[in-house]
This record gives structure tokens, sequence and C-alpha cells, in this order.
């Protein structure tokens, strides 16, 4: 009798290990876990201007101890899968990563079919004579172009019946997802960073520049846009920008094409911080911020009023005037139209200006703002100059003309020139001429001061009173 009660609990206690044994098992297949956007506890997002984001997702998990299948969803659809990367907060030795994968096969009608092939399915579809909705069971032989149906015995094509499937294929999934195989062996709830690259997402500066009616004054206005086209949401996010060249392996990337719609622009009173990073700069939201799929988003960045502006007339040669003997007057050139500000801090500016475009307006005599040119900038350090084409001079024009081009020697030569300005405005006007000069050159004689601003540039300031033309005038030797 105590020899069939021993036997008896030798077998409760192989079925308790085997029971045992079989909960710590893979948790992996169709029991694997899955984490949305509702288990996130913050989110960051660092946006570069070279099309690509930095995703920092953390996430309060709880998993089982040993190996489990977690399925990572509410990813970007552009995320680099070479880029990504995920760990424990909790306890960094807790959590490794055996296999990783991305799953991007997603669902739609076509790949729906595409699954079925070879598969039964159900056609329903109006009987025309009994106008009753009836359904058959076909085979679909082929999705190429159109779907291939095999009812019965007959082969046919075009059919007008909805299909039913059965039930969706363990392949396609709803949305982007990452899949992690990972050994985990922390008992308590897991708090986990999940870390990746996507393209699709980008900013830059944009910026409005208002003259005043003396062309000396300006005001200033930025914005970060942001345009978000990377398959993700990225809600009461922790957003950075870093400005600056970053270096990237180009690679063949295909985009899908989006509508785009623009976000209410912020308030003017939300502000970034600015500071250094390695050689870059960096600009943090000093608040949270949504960014929607396929969203423009526009977030104030900087206002300086009252800026110290400098409008220039520049008439600017080419080199190639210097090298050949011209009889006929050289083909005509527009006078440009620039504005020119200091990066200074006592100018109301003095922060890293991140590239973009700068669009300049003017008020006209009734007061109402009118845009006048637009052009784009650099990134620009503090206290260094910005200067934008505004357009071309309508009422200030030049024409110039080679007076004279000698060889003196087998290198040296010499050209003479004759730049015609007309003032045809209201007021009085300085046209700033730049002449490209190639090789060794001194100017003989000038009708004007001129300075050498580099080796290769002679500039003159010539002042055009209204209403009337100037003559500028000038012999150069050059050696080459």
């Amino acid at each position: 009798m105590k020899s069939c009660i021993f036997a008896q609990a030798i077998l409760l206690m192989s079925i308790l290990l085997l029971t045992t044994a079989a909960l710590a098992e893979d948790h992996t297949g169709k029991g694997a876990l899955s984490t949305t956007v509702d288990d996130q506890t913050t989110l960051s997002v660092t946006v570069y201007n070279v099309n690509l984001g930095l995703v920092k997702d953390h996430r309060t998990l709880r998993l089982p101890s040993g190996r489990v299948e977690l399925r990572f969803m509410d990813v970007a659809s552009q995320l680099i899968p070479a880029s990504v990367s995920i760990r424990s907060l909790s306890d960094e030795e807790s959590l490794s990563v055996l296999e990783q994968n991305y799953e991007y096969d997603l669902l739609s009608p076509q790949k729906l079919l595409d699954k079925y092939v070879g598969k039964e399915v159900k056609l329903s579809y109006k009987n025309p004579y009994t106008d009753k909705e009836e359904i058959l069971k076909a085979t679909l032989l082929s999705n190429n172009v159109t779907p291939i149906y095999k009812i019965g015995d007959e082969i046919t094509f075009g059919h007008p019946g909805r299909v039913i499937f059965p039930g969706v294929p363990e392949s396609l999934i709803s949305r982007p997802t990452l899949v992690w195989l990972l050994n985990n062996k922390l008992a308590d709830v897991q708090k986990v960073e999940a870390l990746y690259l996507t393209n699709g997402i980008t900013w830059r500066a944009d910026y409005v520049v208002t003259l005043n009616e003396k062309d000396d004054r300006a005001d200033l206005a930025g914005w970060v846009t942001i345009d978000n086209k990377s398959g993700a949401e990225y809600r009461n996010a922790q957003l950075k920008l870093i400005a600056g060249d970053v270096h990237r392996v180009k690679e063949e990337v295909q985009y899908r094409e989006k509508t785009m719609r623009v976000a209410a622009a912020a308030p003017a009173d939300s502000a970034f911080k600015e500071e250094s990073f390695f050689e870059y700069h960096i600009y943090t939201l000093q608040r949270p911020s949504t960014i929607k799929d396929n969203q423009t988003k526009q977030i104030s960045l900087i206002n300086a009023d009252n800026i110290s502006v400098k409008k220039e007339l520049i008439f600017k040669g080419s080199n190639y005037y210097y090298f050949n003997q011209y009889s006929d007057q050289l083909p005509k050139q527009k006078i440009g139209v620039f504005i020119e500000m200091q990066n200074r801090k006592e100018n109301s500016l003095g922060i890293p200006l991140p590239k973009g475009t700068v669009r300049v307006y003017k008020r006209d005599k009734d007061g109402s703002l009118q845009f006048i040119g637009e052009d784009s900038i650099d990134h620009t350090p503090k206290d260094e100059k910005v200067r934008i084409m505004i357009g071309d001079a309508f009422d200030v024009v030049g024409t110039r003309k080679q007076t004279d081009w000698k060889k003196i020697a087998k290198n040296i030569y010499e050209a003479s020139f004759e730049i015609s300005l007309n003032n045809h405005k209201k007021e009085d006007a300085v046209v700033k001429v730049v002449e490209p000069i190639p090789g060794d050159w001194t100017i003989l004689n000038s009708s004007h001061e001129y300075k050498k601003t580099e080796a290769f540039t002679a500039e003159f300031l010539v002042p055009v009173p209204k209403d009337q033309e100037v003559k500028l005038t000038y012999t150069v030797r050059m050696k080459y």
C-alpha cells in the first residue's frame, strides 16, 4: 500500500515538473506578446534637416521570464531596420536580443488576394434574375492583373462578386511592426527603450523679414517647419532639432506620395533652447509637441525687431571679359538688389541661424504688406553676415563695353572698360560694381576709387544721382 502511495506521489511530482517546464517554454509563435502606443510612457524625436529622424520610444511592459517574442507596434513605416535597438531601462543586464525583424508586409486587397492564390474563397454577388444576394465557393487560381477563379469545373475571370476571405494570413499585418525574440530575466515590470532611425521626416527654417519704409530697418520672424512623412504619429514628443550638414550614406529610398496638410502655427511664445552639439547646433523645444503623420507643422523659432539692415545694388561682371577682345557692347546685365544684416547680439540677433528660406515683405503706400523677394541662406553662426538676394532693380540699369584690349607681352595683357549706370528713380542710388579680374592684376587708371576685396576682385562704389547717368572707366593690366 505504501509503495502504491509513493508511486502516486512520484507521478504527481512528475506532472507538476512537466507543467512548470511547459509554463517556462518560449512565449513565441501565436502566443507572442504585443505592445502598442498605449504602453508608451515617453517619446523623444530628434529631427535632422537631411530627411532623417531619431526616435526613442519608452514603454512599460509585463514580460514573462525566459524567451519571449515581442511584437512592438506603432513604429514608423520608413524606419531603417539596421538602426533598430531595444534595451531595458529597469536593469540593462536583464534583457537580451536573440533576433529582431521588421515586418512591413501590410494588409491590402491586392496582397490579401495574393496570399489566397490556390485556396478557396467565397464570392458574394446579386443574382440579376432573383435580385437576391448569393454566395459561391471558388478557388482563386491567379491574381495577375485580374483574379482568375475556378467555380465548379469552370474557369472564369472578371467575376462581379465581392470576395469573402475566411481569415487574415498570419504573414500580413495591419501596420508596420518590430518583432524581437528576447531573453527576459526580470520577473518584475520591464521599462524598455526602443531606438531607431527613420527616413521621411525632416525640418527646415523659414524666415519672414519685413522692411521699413527706408529699407534700413527690418523685423524678422523665424519658424521651424517640420515635414513628417515617416509613416508614424509622434504624440506629445520631446522634440529636438539638429542643425548642420550631417553626412549620410546615399541609398535608393522610395517615398510614398502622401497628401500634405498644414497645421496651425504655434503661438509666438513657444521657444527653442539652442546650444552647441558636436560640430552642429541643437534646438530643444521647451514643451511637448504632437507631430502627426502626413503633416507639416510650424513652430516659432525666433522673433527680432528693429534689426539694422543695409540695401545694396550690385552690378557684377564676369572674368571671361578680360581674356579676349570684344568689338561689340557686352551683353546687358541686371543690377541685383540685396539686403544684408549682421547676425550680432547688438543687432537683436546673435544666435546660430539654421539654413532655410528667407521671404521679404514691405508695406506699400496703403500700408499693405507686399512680397518683394526670397532667397535661401546657409547655416549662419552668430557674428556672421546674412545676405539675401531680393531680385533685380527695375529703374537702375547698367551696361558695359570694352574700350581697349591689347597684348603687351607673352603673358601680359591690358583691358579697358566703360560701365554706364543709369538711375531712373526719384532718389539717389549707390551701385556697387564688382569686377572679377583674373591673374595678377593692377589697375592703371580709374575714374572712381576701388578696393581689392579679394585676390581676384575689385569693387567700386559708384554714386548715381536720380535721373542721371554715371560712367565708370578703368584700365587694368593682367599677368597670367
